[in-house]
Formats: structure tokens, sequence, C-alpha cells
């Protein structure tokens, strides 16, 4: 262990993901603003669902374009390597402040951004072909430990081979569900729209995309297959940005997997950047080592060994819970679970005077939006945040003491709609918490 924290590679791996990353980040905020999701996700919304233990984080009113300009802003700093430190920070608490501002906005791609944003903060990707490097002689540095890049390269692993243990279920493998539902709606797609007619089709996607997740790292880490398998991860991306709006997440994917190329690889695309923008030839050139403080490098390797271990531990803890996960949602986020379920839900609220007896039936469409009110229909901790919100808005009508319930529907898959929640349970006086909600009813399939 000590030789192998003792080793230093070419610092040009950690440059080229810096500055992919950055720019990506960037032209998605650009995407983002210009479609005008800013004012609908975040502004328009009469109300908002955080995610439990980051109530703390309220929505901004029109303030939120500051804080997504601040956003583009780091991501630019950070790619150009410019006032480093200070960017990577602000990178990632600006972008995951934003994607905590509401729960009906969750993807997982989104929790992996914030997370490799996270490990960047400790990373010297600063020390080469960087701004900063260039203003800072004592800085620039052509070498970086070994295990600064292995960081980057063993978290995108973990992303794929999670996403392929989430796959070892009935419905994916055996049913090729939801893709049977998904793919037979694009079978208008020009070219190969008439292949999703097939029945074999879905099951085809179904089984590459398993055995993709489980063995595009191992292949990329391979030096004799690396080619082939970068090549599968473009047409792979490329077909799921095609087919299915999960924005830039593809593309970001096939950015952040040519960290697994040599060094030679990303000094010749530096080289040429550098020819491009006529920089000076001992920009790429310095023989220097970039070398933490004894101290600092053992703190930071104990804290990335503890972010790892979390991140191994996180997508389990639906083991925890009772009952069926795709069902509950108990476990579900941060666990690399992507593109697994689909789910449609009809939720109708009831709020009742507990003095009085007299009832409201609640129009959703008051409260919510078309987004939040699809989101909340068939995820039971929305439900309870929903319950909860209306609880204190009719207190404030004058109900006394009032008791929500639920009548609510929800089809997995393609099976036939059932009962999520407990209809004779008042939600209201249910008690958020990371306890199993005892309220939603068995799946029993």
């Amino acid at each position: 262990m000590k030789t192998y924290f003792e080793r230093t590679i070419s610092a040009a791996p950690l440059a080229v993901f810096r500055i992919g990353l950055g720019f990506m980040l960037l032209f998605g905020i650009i995407r983002f603003w210009s479609k005008g999701w800013i004012e609908d996700l975040y502004i328009n919304p009469k109300c908002y669902f955080p995610f439990y233990g980051f109530e703390f984080v309220v929505p901004l009113g029109n303030y939120t374009y500051i804080l997504f300009a601040v956003c583009g802003i780091s991501a630019l700093l950070f790619a150009l390597g410019l006032c480093y430190r200070l960017a990577s920070i602000s990178l990632f608490l600006s972008f995951t402040y934003i994607e905590l501002i509401d729960k009906s906005t969750y993807l997982n791609h989104y929790y992996f951004i914030s997370m490799i944003c996270l490990l960047m903060i400790f990373l010297p990707a600063h020390a080469f072909f960087s701004i900063d490097a260039k203003l800072n002689k004592n800085l620039h540095s052509g070498y970086v430990p070994a295990w600064t890049v292995d960081s980057i390269k063993v978290f995108v692993s973990m992303l794929y081979i999670f996403a392929a243990i989430a796959k070892i279920n009935s419905d994916w493998l055996l049913h090729a569900q939801p893709l049977k539902i998904w793919l037979i709606a694009r079978n208008d797609m020009p070219v190969i729209g008439f292949l999703f007619n097939y029945k074999w089709t879905p099951y085809l996607f179904s089984w590459f995309g398993f055995l993709y997740d489980l063995t595009i790292p191992f292949f990329l880490w391979n030096k004799k297959t690396r080619l082939g398998a970068y090549a599968a991860v473009i047409v792979f991306h490329v077909f799921t940005s095609l087919l299915f709006p999960i924005g830039m997440f593809p593309y970001i994917m096939i950015v952040t997997a040519l960290i697994f190329f040599s060094e030679d690889f990303h000094l010749i695309l530096l080289s040429q950047l550098n020819k491009l923008f006529k920089g000076q030839k001992e920009f790429i050139s310095t023989s220097n080592n970039y070398a933490f403080k004894h101290l600092n490098q053992n703190i930071i390797i104990i804290l990335f060994s503890l972010f790892f271990f979390i991140q191994l531990l996180l997508p389990f803890r639906y083991l925890l819970y009772p009952g069926q996960l795709f069902w509950t949602e108990e476990g579900f986020r941060f666990s690399w679970r992507v593109m697994l379920i689909e789910k449609a839900g009809y939720a109708e609220f009831k709020v009742r005077d507990a003095v009085s007896g007299k009832w409201v039936i609640v129009n959703n469409n008051e409260f919510l939006t078309k987004l939040q009110e699809k989101m909340m229909a068939t995820q039971p901790d929305m439900i309870l945040q929903y319950a909860h919100l209306l609880r204190d808005h009719y207190a404030k009508k004058g109900f006394e003491k009032p008791q929500v319930f639920v009548d609510s529907y929800v089809t997995l898959n393609g099976r036939l709609g059932r009962v999520l929640v407990d209809p004779n349970t008042d939600l209201a006086a249910q008690v958020e918490s990371f306890n199993h909600k005892s309220w939603i009813l068995s799946y029993n399939d």
C-alpha cells in the first residue's frame, strides 16, 4: 500500500477530466437556462419536496437565476483551472444545492455529478495545463500521485457495476420490463423504429444493458480492450440519448470514460489544445512532481476511504426494509438504479376536520405542477410530505386537527394498478423518518 501511494503518473488525465467535465457542466447549465427550466422547475411551483434531513435547502425564488449563474461560472473556472479550489467548492455547493431544492427533479446522474465534484475538490486537477499552473510555477507539475486518477476510475466503475447489480431482477432480465413499454412507444423512430415492434427486441436490449454495465469498466481498464470498449461507450450512450430524454448524462459519461485511457493519449490531446491556443511548449512538458504534504495526503486518503465505504453501503440499504423495493422505493435513491421502473399513479387526497367532521377533496393542481404530481403519486415519502403540506394549509384555513387520507393507485412495469397507501391511515399524524413506513400496503408479487 505504501508503494502504491508513493507511485506517480502523468497529471494529463486529471487535466483532461477537469476540462471535459467543466465544459460539459457549463453547457448543461446554459441548456437548462435556455429551455426555461429554471422558471418551470424552481420558481413557478407553489411548494417543493425537500430531501429528508435537508429541509434547510429552500427555494430562492428569482434569486435561483443567480444560483445557476454561480454554478455556470464555477464550471467555467473549474474547466480553465482558474482559482481551482474555490471554483470546485463553489461548483459542488451550487450544483448540489440546486438538486436538493426539489425531490421531484431527482436523477441518479445528478447525484453522480455532485459526488464527482466533491472528489475533485481534493484532487490536484489544476496542477497541469491550467491557468493556475501558468500563474504559479511552484504549482505547475507534470506528475501526480497515481491514486488521484485511480479514485475517479474506481468511482466511475462503481456506478456501472452497481447499475448492473440493480438489473439482476426478474422484471429486467426475464420480462424485459420496463423496456417493453418504452421501446414500443418509439416505433416511429426513423430507420430503426420498426425493430421495436418485435417481441425479442426489448429482451435483447435488457440483456445487452445488463452485460454492458457489468463488463464495461473492466474492458476500459484493460489496455487491450480499451479502444473497442470506448467505441461501445459512445454507441451505447448516443443510442440511449436518442431513445430516452435523460439530458446531458450520456455525453457526460462519454467524456468521463476518457479517464481510463493512457497517459500518452491525454498528453497528445493536451498538446493539440496547446497548439490550438498557441501555448508555450514548456506549458505541457514539466517534469515536476505534485506532492501533498504528508499529513494532508493521509487525511485525504482517510476521507476518500470513508467516502467509498459509504458509497459501497448505500445501494444495499434497501435490505433494511421489508417489501418490494420497486414498490416502496425505500432505499431506492442514491443507489445507481437507473431506468429500472415505469410507474404511473393516481392519488386523491381528502382532508377532514377531526372536530366538526367536515371534509374536502383536494384539487392537486392548486398546489403542484404536473411533474410534481406525477412524481408524488408513486413515491410514498413524497405522498407523506404532500399530506403534511395539506395538513398545515387547511389548519390555517380553520380546520381543527386536520386529518389527511389518500386514495392511491399505482401501476408498476405494466401490471394492473394496485393500492399503494392504506386509505384508512391518517397521514397527517405520521412522522417522516428513515424507519419503514408501515402504511405502505404490501405488493406481494
